[in-house]
């Protein structure tokens, strides 16, 4: 791996935006429907905020300065996509503000990938047990803590 930038994401994990940090606390340590997120991650030339390796899950935060790069982010994004990854994006006031349609977004997203067995991530973490030992993966789900539950769950 590139050293270059392997030192930059350690140097993004030390100085993360404020969205990211109330993001990460969410998806740290399986707290998102047992999913296991890692931040600020290298794959290939680029660095993705967080990544979900079991499902090919990315989660971007976007700040400001992403309305100036939009080719850049959607030729990033097609890249990603083209290995195989699935990326989602939110804008970093969203993630602020609206905590909760966030991580219900990225929960469906969750959802949807461990039902489509084509994806092929899918194959590589459903190979006899899941990432926590179990045979099944779906006994490794956990709920969301009822603060964050939607709405419509609680």
């Amino acid at each position: 791996m590139n050293q270059k930038l392997t030192n930059r994401a350690r140097e993004l994990r030390r100085n993360q935006t404020d969205a990211e940090l109330r993001l990460w606390g969410h998806l740290r340590g399986r707290r998102l429907l047992g999913a296991k997120f890692r931040r600020q991650v290298p794959i290939g030339r680029y660095i993705v905020d967080f990544l979900c390796k079991e499902l090919g899950l990315i989660v971007e935060a976007d700040g400001g300065q992403h309305t100036e790069q939009e080719i850049y982010d959607a030729r990033r994004t097609a890249r990603l996509e083209a290995q195989g990854y699935t990326v989602i994006r939110f804008w970093n006031v969203d993630i602020m503000l609206e905590t909760d349609a966030v991580l219900e977004a990225i929960a469906d997203s969750i959802r949807a990938l461990r039902a489509a067995p084509s994806s092929p991530f899918f194959a590589k973490a459903t190979k006899g047990t899941s990432p926590r030992g179990e045979k099944d993966w779906r006994s490794s789900l956990v709920p969301l803590p009822r603060g964050e539950r939607s709405r419509s769950e609680a």
